[in-house]
């Protein structure tokens, strides 16, 4: 690694293995990231060059989201698990733009998540980040800095944007939804956005899903590009929002939107669901 991004690692940073949220802010353009994440993302671009295009997907689709949830949903606060480096178009800049009172918690357990967003967020009263897993769902509920502006017994947006491709299946990602959702009112809602693979349906696109995952668990350690089966299982006793489990870009498009149909158009898919 470059002698000048040792000096400007925060102290407790892990700069000789790849993080998936620094590779993920080397995607979308930002400077919050180390060789090594570099090596990672390009490693991804020579299976999938249009990844940088997916990650911005996911980006607008989680403003899409947010905004209706603010909006439409009249949701007032949102729990972001997973949520990576802060970046342009934040969860609580879309949420408080649409609805100011909106309250807004960042979950991550990569510490430098936290001393990026900390600092972004130190003179909003109504936002907050803190560090915990997704592995542990009990305890992000339980956590004190979340209940402090989380009202548990009103209707809550857990956003879980490409988190769960991370789990493993023995992790039981769908236990773990079950649980966070558990512990939700009724009238919340539930946005997930996916790694998938399209099988049959799409036979060179899943081929390269097949060579994308393989690399992430070589590198990363984490990555499962999963059936649409699969993921509609994670929306189990809820009420999928039109127009269902979509590609990204599908999800209820802005008109000044134009996505590139490239070959992840296919491999990352996303929805909405309310908890009746």
């Amino acid at each position: 690694m470059p002698e000048n991004e040792q000096k400007r690692a925060p102290q407790g940073i892990d700069t000789t293995k790849p993080s998936v949220s620094r590779v993920y802010d080397f995607l979308l353009g930002g400077k919050d990231n180390y060789e090594v994440d570099r090596q990672m993302a390009e490693m991804a671009l020579k299976v999938a060059p249009d990844a940088p295009e997916a990650a911005r997907s996911n980006r607008q689709f989680l403003r899409r989201t947010v905004r209706h949830m603010a909006r439409e949903a009249g949701i007032r606060q949102f729990l972001d698990i997973g949520s990576g480096l802060p970046t342009q178009g934040n969860v609580h800049e879309v949420a408080q733009q649409a609805a100011p009172e909106a309250r807004v918690v960042y979950v991550d357990h990569d510490p430098i998540v936290l001393v990026h967003g900390r600092a972004l967020l130190a003179v909003n009263a109504s936002t907050t980040v803190i560090e915990a897993d997704i592995r542990e769902p009990e305890a992000i509920l339980a956590h004190p800095d979340i209940k402090g502006l989380i009202d548990f017994s009103q209707p809550v947006g857990l956003l879980l944007f490409a988190i769960l491709h991370h789990l493993a299946d023995d992790e039981d990602p769908g236990g773990i939804v079950a649980r966070l959702m558990a512990g939700l009112a009724p009238g919340s809602h539930l946005v997930i956005s996916h790694f998938h693979n399209p099988g049959q349906a799409h036979p060179k696109v899943s081929e390269q899903a097949f060579s994308a995952e393989k690399i992430f668990n070589e590198t990363l350690g984490t990555g499962r590009w999963r059936t649409r089966e699969e993921i509609l299982a994670y929306f189990d006793g809820l009420e999928l929002l039109e127009p269902g489990l979509v590609p990204l870009p599908e999800w209820r498009p802005d008109a000044d939107e134009q996505a590139q149909l490239g070959i992840t158009y296919h491999t990352f898919v996303g929805a909405v669901a309310r908890k009746p």
